[in-house]
C-alpha cells in the first residue's frame, strides 16, 4: 500500500476565519512540503483545530486560499472534502459502535471497493489484520485509535490530518502508540499535519513545528530552531521549560543574580535572560534556597529561589539536594551565550 501513497503539498495563503464576530484565524500562511510532518502547536483556543478543519474542507475560510498539491481546494473555487485526497483522524476517533472494525475502515471507501483488499491492507499496516470482525467496544483505547488511523489511510490520501490523536490515551500507552504511528507515517512517506498542545509531542512528531497563538503563527521552525532561537519571549516560554531572570546588559555580557553571563547577542540596559533547566548547575552552599524537588527517575528537576526569582535546574537521577538546602546556581550552557529579551519586549 505504501507504494500507492502519493504525498502532496499543502499551501495556506492568507487564510482568515471568524465565528460570529470573533476572529479565530488571522491571515495564516504556511507551506507543507510533500512527505513532511508538520506539528501545529499552541494553547487551547488558538485556532489550530479550525485550521485543520479548513484544510479538510469541514469549514470554509472567510478569505485566503488553500491548495493541496497544485490544486486550489478553497478560495476562488471549492472542492468538497471527499475529493481533496485528505484523510482526517479525529481526537475522539469517531468510530461507529454498531459497525465492526472492518466496516468502520471500509466506511470511507467507495461502495465498489468496500469488499476489496484495501480494508485488510489498511488494518495490516496498523497491526490489526486479525481483528476484522471485532466490535470497537471490545478493543483497547490504543487499538481503537489504530482503527481510526486505518480508516483514514484506506482511501490512500496524499495528506493525513491528525487532531490531538493521542490525547485520549493514558500516558504510557500514548508514548507507545505515538511512536508506532510516527514510524508508520514516516515509512509511508505521507504528508502529515498534527494538532497538539503538548510541546514534547510536537517536537517528537514534527519535522517542523508551527507555534500558534491567538489565531496567528508566532513562529515556524524545526524543533531545535524553536528551542534554541525562539522569536519572542512568549514562544520561549511555551516551547519548553524556561525561567526569565532580570539582568543588566553591558554589551557582550550581562550581570544578574547568578553572576556575569555571556550574551548570545550584544545588548545594553535592562533585560531578561532566558535560562533553560539543562543550562544551569547546582553546588552546595550559597545564598540560593531549594524550594522543591521533582524526581522523575531518569533525572530530576530542582526549583531554586534566587533573590526572589524561581529557577528550575535539571539534574541527574541523584540530585544530591533537598528542600530547604542552601545552594549556588551557575550557568553551564556552553559558549553560544544566553538569549535575552529586553525588559519591555512583547510577551
Amino acid at each position: 500500500m505504501s507504494a500507492a501513497v502519493s504525498a502532496r503539498s499543502v499551501t495556506i495563503d492568507g487564510v482568515s476565519k471568524r465565528f460570529d464576530v470573533d476572529p479565530v484565524l488571522d491571515n495564516i500562511s504556511l507551506h507543507v512540503q510533500p512527505g513532511e510532518a508538520l506539528a501545529l502547536l499552541g494553547p487551547s483556543g488558538c485556532g489550530k483545530t479550525t485550521l485543520l478543519r479548513l484544510i479538510a474542507g469541514l469549514e470554509r475560510p472567510d478569505s485566503g486560499s488553500i491548495s493541496v498539491a497544485d490544486r486550489v481546494v478553497a478560495g476562488n473555487q471549492w472542492v468538497p472534502p471527499e475529493q481533496r485526497s485528505v484523510g482526517l483522524v479525529f481526537q475522539d476517533w469517531a468510530l461507529f459502535p454498531h459497525l465492526s472494525v472492518g466496516k468502520n475502515v471500509a466506511y470511507g471507501l467507495p461502495r465498489s471497493e468496500r469488499n476489496g483488499p484495501r480494508v485488510s491492507e489498511a488494518l495490516a499496516m496498523v497491526g490489526l489484520d486479525n481483528m476484522l470482525d471485532r466490535m470497537p467496544e471490545t478493543l483497547s483505547g490504543g487499538q481503537q485509535q489504530r482503527v481510526a488511523l486505518a480508516r483514514a489511510l484506506a482511501p490512500r490520501p496524499g495528506v493525513l490530518l491528525l487532531d490531538e490523536p493521542f490525547s485520549n490515551l493514558d500516558t504510557s500507552l500514548r508514548v507507545e502508540v505515538r511512536a508506532e504511528v510516527h514510524r508508520l507515517l514516516l515509512d509511508l512517506g505521507i504528508t502529515a499535519i498534527y494538532v497538539t498542545h503538548d510541546q514534547e509531542e510536537a517536537f517528537v512528531l514534527g519535522d517542523r513545528v508551527a507555534v500558534m497563538n491567538a489565531g496567528s503563527i508566532a513562529q515556524i521552525d524545526t524543533p531545535a530552531g524553536l528551542y534554541t532561537a525562539p522569536a519572542s519571549r512568549w514562544v520561549a516560554g511555551f516551547v519548553g521549560g524556561a525561567a526569565f531572570l532580570p539582568a543588566v546588559a553591558n554589551g557582550e555580557t550581562a550581570q544578574c543574580a547568578i553572576g556575569t553571563v555571556a550574551l548570545a547577542t550584544p545588548s545594553v540596559g535592562p533585560t531578561d535572560l532566558l535560562l533553560r533547566p539543562e543550562h544551569l548547575a547546582l553546588t552546595p552552599g550559597g545564598a540560593a534556597t531549594v524550594t522543591q524537588v521533582e524526581y522523575y527517575g531518569h533525572d530530576a528537576m530542582v526549583f531554586v529561589d534566587v533573590e526572589g526569582n524561581t529557577l528550575s535546574v535539571r539534574t541527574g537521577a541523584l540530585p544530591g539536594v533537598g528542600r530547604g538546602d542552601a545552594v549556588t546556581v551557575s550557568y553551564v550552557g556552553g559558549d553560544l551565550g544566553v538569549i535575552s529579551f529586553s525588559a519591555d519586549s512583547p510577551q
